[in-house]
């Protein structure tokens, strides 16, 4: 069988995604998100790290880290799209 433990690292950058959102319909300011993001994807990669045994981190320092970045690659994705379609709004203009 392949080794699918970098499958989860998309996989924790897309709930980070969906965290977002539900915290943001909540009327929290938009500056709290990637601190947010952050924070699950922290706690979600160490939750992979347990449920998935093949997991790219072996120890919490890693898990933790590689949660993170993807947490963060959720905003990064998010601005990224907004930027796409504001640029594209423009040139309709």
């Amino acid at each position: 069988m392949e080794n699918l433990g970098f499958t989860a690292i998309p996989a924790i950058t897309v709930i980070c995604y969906l965290i977002a959102q539900i915290v943001k319909a909540i009327t929290v300011d938009n500056k709290w998100l990637p601190i947010v993001c952050g924070i699950a994807g922290a706690v979600l990669g160490v939750a992979a790290m347990y449920i998935m045994p093949d997991f790219a981190a072996t120890d919490y320092i890693s898990a933790v880290a590689v949660g993170i970045v993807s947490g963060l690659a959720a905003t990064g994705v998010h601005q990224v799209a907004k930027q796409l379609q504001g640029k594209n709004q423009e040139e309709r203009k």
